[in-house]
């Protein structure tokens, strides 16, 4: 018997950067992901696996079931949400599940894309292109056809092509970034406009816990107008640094009780396209 259970640790083990990575990318929170992890584990220690002929197949569809269920739900509750909902960010350069898989669909403005999928296109776009999965496993796991699981990849690629322009490369990313955080802590209007896309949104993610904007503000004019008028307040005593989040540079401001932002941009060629703020203390855990 201890022979069985060590089998199906060592199985489970070996699969759950896998099984994080999946469920994470469905539902954009790390809390979410962990919480299905360990629903899986405890399926697979009262599973009959004497019958599983490939226990990472088999874990993965449970893992890929429970996410597109979680994935209903919490839509729900997100209609609750105060402000705008962003995904909780990962340290990729420290967290070693995240980072043992493809870094693709990992990015946040991706995440923040695939919520306006449903809950099979989103698992389906997720298994094939951050995992590699075969379509035919993919029908397996989503209970389609093959053909339909090709579709529901096709409809997801386009809708996310259609969703973002073509990203510049990272040393571009953080470049603007750093110009951006130079710009918003001196209040300097001029900078601020030149560097952003006419066409720019900001999202604050606080959840009600500290005052932010309750809406997604839009336009290079007015945010550079609006981002100096709270600057001298909100960067205060900070001690900003960089770290890695979701494959992109971010900036971390921490003062004495602690981290209390992570910020981070989005950026084309016409300039910076998203401004996020992640100012939310319950999504900051990993960055503290």
């Amino acid at each position: 018997m201890s022979q069985q259970l060590d089998r199906a640790e060592s199985a489970f083990a070996a699969a759950r950067p896998r099984l994080f990575g999946i469920a994470y990318r469905m539902t954009g929170s790390v809390t979410d992901a962990e919480d299905l992890v360990q629903e899986v584990w405890l399926r697979w220690q009262l599973a009959d696996r004497s019958a599983v002929r490939n226990p990472e197949a088999y874990l993965a569809t449970a893992i890929t079931r429970l996410a597109i269920n979680e994935s209903q739900t919490a839509r729900a509750r997100r209609e609750t949400y105060v402000g705008p909902w962003l995904p909780e960010p990962v340290d990729t350069s420290a967290d070693p599940q995240v980072g043992a898989e493809q870094g693709a669909v990992l990015e946040l403005v991706v995440l923040m894309l695939l919520e306006k999928l449903t809950p099979t296109e989103r698992a389906a776009y997720v298994l094939r292109e951050a995992f590699d999965y075969p379509y035919g496993e993919i029908a397996e796991i989503v209970r389609t056809s093959e053909a339909a699981a090709r579709q529901l990849v096709s409809r997801a690629r386009k809708h996310l092509a259609a969703g973002r322009r073509a990203p510049v490369d990272r040393a571009d990313q953080r470049r603007l970034l750093e110009a951006f955080v130079a710009a918003a802590q001196a209040g300097d209007l001029a900078a601020l406009e030149e560097l952003f896309a006419k066409d720019v949104v900001s999202y604050s993610d606080s959840n009600g816990a500290i005052r932010a904007a309750g809406r997604p503000l839009v336009g290079a004019a007015s945010l550079a107008k609006i981002v100096p008028g709270w600057a001298p307040s909100f960067w205060a005593g900070a001690e900003a640094s960089f770290v890695e989040v979701n494959g992109l540079a971010a900036i971390r401001l921490r003062n004495e009780s602690g981290t209390y932002a992570v910020i981070t941009v989005t950026a084309s060629r016409e300039g910076i396209d998203q401004v996020l703020w992640l100012v939310n203390p319950e999504k900051l855990k990993a960055f503290r």
